[in-house]
């Protein structure tokens, strides 16, 4: 199922974010993913889902 995170790239544009299994729930944020990672590590998440948050929201239609 697809998951809106339009709040949290609102809050964390052009940063790394590490989310929970969930993924909704973030559990650490960086301008590197080694920072990102680190946060978690602290936050208890071992293995996070990390996935950089873009600078704004855009269309894309193409092909695979």
């Amino acid at each position: 199922m697809a998951k809106d995170w339009t709040e949290i790239q609102k809050k964390y544009k052009g940063l790394w974010v590490a989310l929970a299994d969930n993924e909704e729930t973030v559990v650490g944020v960086g301008a590197t993913v080694r920072e990102a990672i680190s946060e978690a590590k602290k936050n208890g998440n071992t293995e996070p889902i990390l996935t950089r948050m873009p600078e704004e929201i855009t269309t894309y239609v193409g092909l695979l």
